[in-house]
């Protein structure tokens, strides 16, 4: 079985991460989950930012207004199940005694928000052409 699937089977049966390797100190596995909820919480910002791009700028052309808010709502998707996949593929690592998996997707997530913040820096000093 693909390490892609067995992730996969571990979101939603997480007991099953008990077969891997000792468990770790609790602490670890606690500050785990911190990240776990705060991947969550930046998830619900963004997707709630997308929905306020959509609803609260009208005036924006229909192409803009959409193109803000899909970026948003995809961040804030991709952000969720990036954040259980990160939670099972750290929690493994602990268990196992490796070091911890190193993302890209932090970079992915910085660079998408910061476009959607230039796009809406320009909108506002250049006005919102309808």
């Amino acid at each position: 079985m693909s390490r892609f699937v067995q992730s996969l089977r571990l979101w939603f049966a997480p007991q099953r991460i008990r077969d891997e390797g000792e468990t770790p100190d609790y602490r670890f596995s606690l500050a785990n989950e911190r990240t776990f909820l705060a991947w969550i919480r930046t998830a619900l910002a963004l997707i709630g930012g997308g929905f306020a791009v959509d609803q609260f700028l009208p005036d924006l052309r229909w192409a803009v207004r959409v193109g803000l808010a899909l970026a948003l709502l995809a961040a804030g998707v991709l952000c969720a199940l990036r954040a259980v996949n990160h939670w099972i593929r750290c929690e493994r690592a602990m268990r196992r005694d490796e070091d911890l998996p190193v993302s890209r997707f932090p970079t992915v997530l910085s660079l998408t928000v910061a476009v959607v913040a230039v796009a809406m820096v320009v909108l506002v000093l250049f006005g919102r052409a309808g």
